[in-house]
């Protein structure tokens, strides 16, 4: 047990570097890693699976007891980021196969990883877990509906497939997940430790997978994409730290929502992608780049943010000395 809660430690520590070489590994030597693709949806399913087994009674208590504040970051988080990868898209004319990856990507719920980041800065992390939940739970039916709005202008879009899409690999994982702790406590407890290292080998594999098949395309497109998502992503951070510093939220909210808002479940938008938009290969990309690089500007974000919560706690402190 010891070591299993060491390597989760490292892994989350590192999971940036991690991402980072594997990726370089796949570009590289892309035969060995482009049979992941075929299997996107599983490894998000048990990536999701892994989060239900870890959303425990008083998570969802969250949900119920502050409303307000759960309320706030959900409707930035289906509000800042769609609307922000619209105008992006319209902003730089990007062609339909990469917009609708950009759009997918800004119409996801908010992903687990900014839990971590989320304490890493000193944020609420009750908060962001909370939003994290609620965001997931809503996104069979938001996400899809975001899409077929914002989408449709460069692509067909199929809102029920996708729906279907959503539920299968998001929605019933979690429900299971959920599902099973509740009904054999002890038994989940064994296992729970290397649910986020399962998660993390499924996250891995999906970027890995995607940067295998579109090695080729990368090379043409990379840079685009990877421009484009960059400026989504740290869109995302800005105005998400406007709207809560406007809402009268403090320091540790505001930093949640911020980073919530920031961090999708790009994962999820690679699923869709794969599953729902076959004849717009590079609508996987924006997804997998995303993966890499909200990590990133995630871990630098947090470290800002605590700095700046460290410098204000030292000024409190002298002031009241």
């Amino acid at each position: 047990m010891r070591y299993l809660q060491l390597i989760n430690a490292f892994t989350a520590r590192y999971v940036t570097v991690i991402i980072l070489l594997f990726s370089g590994m796949a570009f590289v030597m892309p035969q060995y890693f482009g049979w992941a693709v075929q299997y996107t949806a599983f490894f998000l399913g048990a990536a999701m699976f892994g989060m239900g087994l870890n959303i425990k009674a008083k998570d969802f208590a969250i949900v119920l007891t502050r409303p307000k504040d759960i309320a706030i970051g959900v409707l930035a988080q289906y509000s800042i980021m769609p609307v922000s990868a619209l105008i992006i898209c319209n902003l730089f004319q990007l062609p339909p196969d990469i917009a609708i990856g950009v759009i997918l990507v800004g119409c996801c719920p908010g992903g687990t990883a900014s839990n971590v980041i989320t304490y890493i800065a000193r944020g609420d992390v009750s908060l962001s877990v909370g939003m994290t939940i609620a965001s997931t739970l809503l996104a069979p039916l938001v996400t899809p509906l975001l899409v077929y709005t914002l989408g449709g202008q460069w692509v067909d879009v199929q809102l029920v497939p996708m729906m279907i899409s959503v539920v299968k690999v998001v929605l019933l994982p979690v429900l299971l997940g959920i599902l099973i702790q509740s009904m054999g406590q002890h038994r989940v407890d064994r296992i729970r430790p290397i649910s986020p290292l399962i998660s993390m080998i499924a996250i891995v594999l999906i970027i890995a997978g995607i940067i295998a098949v579109n090695r080729d395309i990368i090379l043409m497109s990379g840079l685009l994409t990877l421009g484009v998502v960059c400026l989504h992503n740290l869109m995302g951070l800005g105005v998400g730290l406007i709207v809560s510093r406007a809402c009268g939220l403090n320091y540790e909210k505001t930093t949640a929502l911020a980073i919530e808002v920031g961090m999708q479940n790009s994962g999820l938008a690679v699923a869709l992608a794969t599953a729902n938009f076959a004849m717009n290969p590079l609508a996987t990309l924006a997804g997998a780049i995303f993966s890499v690089w909200h990590n990133m500007s995630g871990a630098v974000f947090a470290n800002i943010r605590r700095r700046k919560y460290e410098e204000d706690y030292e000024q409190t402190n002298v002031v009241e000395a």
